[in-house]
Order: C-alpha cells, then sequence, then structure tokens
C-alpha cells in the first residue's frame, strides 16, 4: 500500500505545481497585453493581419436603385428626328445588293433609265434634345446632314416641320428650329468636366426607331480620341447606344445633359461615344445666332510630346504642344513662334498636349490678344499675338469654276498627325472628307463624311493643296479615287457635274 500512495502523492504535488505556473503566465500576458506591448507572437500576427484586411468602399447614396424617376421627368424633353433626303435613282438602294439575288438586274436597270428619271427618298432618323421651352433643339450634324426635309417628333407625338439652323462638321453639332403651339419643357445643360470615371449616365433616345428607349450605364473613359475630326474629345460610355440614338441627350443622375450621344464601335459592345456638353455650350451661341462657328486660329503644325523629345528638348514633363511648323504670314508667325518651340500656356491656360491647345485656341475669340509661353532652348520665353480666324477647310474646285461652286462637291480637310495614327496611316498620307454637297457628283458616287482620300487618279495625296494640283493635272471631266472608309480601301469614279 505504502508503495502505491507514494507515487500517487507525487503526481499530486506536480499538478499543482503546473496549474500554479500556468495561472501565472496567464497573468503575466494579460499584464503585458494591458500594457500595449506587441512584442508577442500572437500579437504581431494579429496586427499582420489587420493590415492585410481587405479595402471597401462605402455606401452612398450615389447607387441609384432604379433610374424611373429621371426618364420619367427627362424622356418629354428627348425628341425623334426624322429626315429625307431625295436622290438620283441612279445612286439607289441597289448599290449594297451586289451578292444578292436580282442585284445585278437592278442596277442594270436603274443605271440605264436616262436622265431626269424619278428620285426616291432616302429616310433617317436620329434623336435630339430640347435646350429651350420655345423650339432650339440639339442633335449631330451627321443626322440632318444633307436633309431635304426634317421633322421633328415630341414625347406627345406632336410631329413638326424644323429648320436647320445652325450646323458644325467639326464637331459633329447640329441646331434645329420648331415653332411649337405650347412651351415646351427643356433639359439643363450640366458641366461634363465635373464627370467622373465610373458615374452613373443615362442615354434616352430613338434607337432603330424605338421611341424614347432609356438605357444607363457608367462613363467608362473621357477624352477619348476616336479619329473623327481635330477636336476629338469624347465620353466613353457603356449604356446602350445603337443607331437612332445618334444627336440624343446622355444625363447624369441630376437629370442635367452631360453629353450628346454620337457614335459607336460597330463590332464592340457598350463602347459608345458622347461629345461632352461643355463643348456644346461653348458653341451654341455661334450656332443659334450665326448658324457656323468662326474658330480662333494660330497658324502652327504642332504634335504631342514622346518621352524622348521631351528629354531632348530637356523638359521634366511631357506637358505642351511642340511646334513642328510655322504657317506663313499666319498669327504664329507674326508673333515670333518659331519650328521647335513647346507651347506651355496660351491665353493664361496651361497646355497638356497638341489636342488641348487645337481646343483651346478654337475657342479664343478672334482678334483677341493674348500671351503664349513657349519653351525654347531650354528656357520660357513669353510672346504676345493675336488670334486669327480659323481659314474655311478647302473645297476642291477647278480653276474655271468661278462661280465658286465645286464641280465635284467635296469639302476637304487636312489630316493631323493624330488623326492620322488613329486610322492606321502616316503622317502625310490621306485628306479628310468633312462634307458632301447634295446631289454632287460626289455624293452620286457615294462618298461621305469620315472618307479618308489617299489617291487621285492614282497618283497620291497627302494634302489638300496635292488634292487641288492633282485635280488640276486632270485632263478629263473624270476623277479616280482611292478612298479609305473604316477598315477597307475602295476605289471610286467622280464625273464631273454638268454646268448650270
Amino acid at each position: 500500500m505504502e508503495s502505491r500512495t507514494q507515487p500517487l502523492a507525487h503526481h499530486r504535488r506536480v499538478g499543482r505545481r503546473t496549474l500554479v505556473a500556468i495561472a501565472f503566465t496567464f497573468f503575466l500576458m494579460g499584464l503585458i497585453t494591458a500594457l500595449g506591448f506587441k512584442w508577442t507572437g500572437a500579437a504581431i500576427a494579429t496586427e499582420t493581419q489587420s493590415s492585410m484586411a481587405p479595402m471597401t468602399v462605402p455606401e452612398t447614396a450615389s447607387r441609384p436603385t432604379s433610374f424611373a424617376a429621371l426618364a420619367k421627368q427627362m424622356s418629354p424633353t428627348v425628341v425623334n428626328i426624322k429626315v429625307t433626303k431625295a436622290r438620283p435613282v441612279s445612286s439607289g438602294p441597289w448599290q449594297s445588293r451586289g451578292n444578292q439575288p436580282f442585284g445585278e438586274f437592278f442596277e442594270r436597270f436603274f443605271k440605264e433609265m436616262p436622265q431626269g428619271s424619278p428620285r426616291f427618298q432616302q429616310e433617317g432618323s436620329g434623336s435630339g434634345v430640347i435646350i429651350s421651352p420655345d423650339g432650339y433643339i440639339v442633335t449631330n450634324y451627321h443626322v440632318i446632314d444633307g436633309a431635304d426635309t426634317v421633322a421633328v417628333i415630341l414625347a406627345d407625338q406632336q410631329e413638326y416641320q424644323a429648320k436647320v439652323v445652325g450646323r458644325d462638321p467639326k464637331t459633329d453639332l447640329a441646331v434645329v428650329k420648331i415653332e411649337p403651339k405650347q412651351t415646351l419643357p427643356a433639359a439643363g445643360l450640366g458641366d461634363s468636366d465635373r464627370l467622373n470615371v465610373g458615374d452613373w449616365v443615362v442615354a434616352i433616345g430613338n434607337p432603330f426607331g424605338l421611341s424614347h428607349t432609356v438605357t444607363s450605364g457608367i462613363v467608362s473613359a473621357k477624352g477619348r480620341v476616336i479619329g473623327a475630326g481635330p477636336y476629338d474629345d469624347f465620353i466613353q460610355t457603356d449604356a446602350s447606344i445603337n443607331p437612332g440614338n445618334s444627336g440624343g441627350p446622355l444625363f447624369d443622375l441630376n437629370g442635367n445633359v452631360v453629353g450628346i450621344n454620337t457614335a459607336i464601335i460597330p463590332q464592340g459592345q457598350g463602347i459608345g461615344f458622347a461629345i461632352p456638353v461643355n463643348i456644346t455650350k461653348a458653341l451654341l451661341p455661334q450656332l443659334m445666332e450665326n448658324g457656323s462657328v468662326t474658330r480662333g486660329y494660330l497658324g502652327v503644325g504642332i504634335q504631342t510630346l514622346t518621352p524622348s523629345l521631351a528629354q531632348a528638348l530637356k523638359l521634366e514633363t511631357r506637358k505642351g504642344a511642340l511646334v513642328s511648323e510655322v504657317m506663313p504670314n499666319g498669327p504664329a508667325e507674326q508673333a515670333g513662334i518659331e519650328r521647335g518651340d513647346v507651347i506651355m500656356t496660351f491665353n493664361g491656360k496651361a497646355i497638356d498636349d497638341s489636342r488641348d491647345l487645337a481646343a483651346t485656341v478654337a475657342a479664343t475669340p478672334v482678334g483677341k490678344g493674348t500671351e503664349v509661353l513657349v519653351w525654347r532652348d531650354g528656357r520660357e520665353k513669353t510672346l504676345s499675338l493675336t488670334v486669327g480666324t480659323l481659314p474655311a477647310e478647302g473645297v476642291v474646285s477647278s480653276a474655271d469654276d468661278s462661280s465658286g461652286r465645286s464641280p465635284w462637291g467635296l469639302e476637304l480637310q487636312e489630316l493631323t498627325p493624330e488623326m492620322a495614327r488613329a486610322q492606321g496611316l502616316e503622317a502625310g498620307q490621306g485628306v479628310g472628307v468633312v462634307d458632301v454637297q447634295p446631289d454632287s457628283p460626289a455624293a452620286e458616287a457615294g462618298l461621305r463624311p469620315g472618307d479618308i482620300l489617299l489617291q487621285v487618279n492614282r497618283r497620291a495625296v497627302g494634302s489638300i493643296k496635292e488634292m487641288k494640283a492633282a485635280v488640276a493635272a486632270n485632263d478629263n471631266d473624270q476623277l479616280l479615287l482611292l478612298v479609305k472608309r473604316q477598315q477597307g480601301n475602295l476605289f471610286v469614279a467622280l464625273s464631273k457635274a454638268p454646268a448650270k
């Protein structure tokens, strides 16, 4: 018995000591924690875990649960625009039927009809937004371009004949006017500069003739350059935009117009583009009062700075526009601006890149005296100049056309290096088509704004001057043009319009 009880007593003594030791250890750990020491393994692990916690975005009131109230309030300010264009039968719709049954029959039948043959009515549709209670409406230039009649259909289905009072092909904006029987609901124009990528937006328009369709999305990007013209500065959105939405408004959640929907990428989904409303607001007074836009002119060729160019010019940043050419007798030459200068500020506004300079100069009133800060030979230099008037885009015409009417019906523009690159071309390649005169050889041949002319009679052209020289060298009444359209090239034959 004794031999059994002694080991048992011994184990009991060891157990009591262990319990005391454990209790004392927990007491010390509690004391250390209370004093804020973080040198234990447990404390370090907890701190690391806390610092690696995932970031969360706080809930905000800007996440709408419904767009119903906005759609109900703003839909009456959106209109459908219906246009008709009378075209000779010889330029009829069978041109797209070449691979369809009876395509050859239609082509031969209509093309062989004598002069004075019937004309067909070509119809189109788009959208617009009412900006004043007395009937001024903003839409896209390409919606009303070449239209013989323009009709506006209100949300309550009232239809009015409209008059085009202003147009600007460079920004693809137009203003039409109706004479309503009553005061109209008008949309407010917001501030597109305050838009942020990720903000909610709502588009209302007439896609595929489906009146007052409402779609929503976010601002996907700002300042997009898509090769549409010299003043590219588009809002990209994933709100659904389709043919027929052109000219319709893009609203913010307050119901203010922040953009005019204007373009899509046909091969893409959820990629639409809108003209920022701040560009529209700047042009509206001229469009409504004068019918067109007169822009400021500097008289330089410019390019965007690359990192290597900035380093070679000893610039710390890539801000500014590099002058690659100075036009003779222009405002820039008269002010002393030289090739190789980098324009840093214009009229007190900092210049980020070449596109920024073009837009800033264009928006400056003609005749205004201003200062230009340039970077030359490693230092800044301030010059004074008077803003000139941007010359009208060249219209190709023959030397014997004293009436001023173009025998071909083409209005052209030079391609900037940025515009050329956006179209997959080298600088100095091609001339852009800005407008096509109705009932002209160019219109009958199917040329349209946005086309790029690469050759005239197999002679490469890269400027309006070269285009005119190629036309002048032509010894007959026909032109053979190589045209770049979207992703492909095609030949187009033009026959000079008969004298009237």
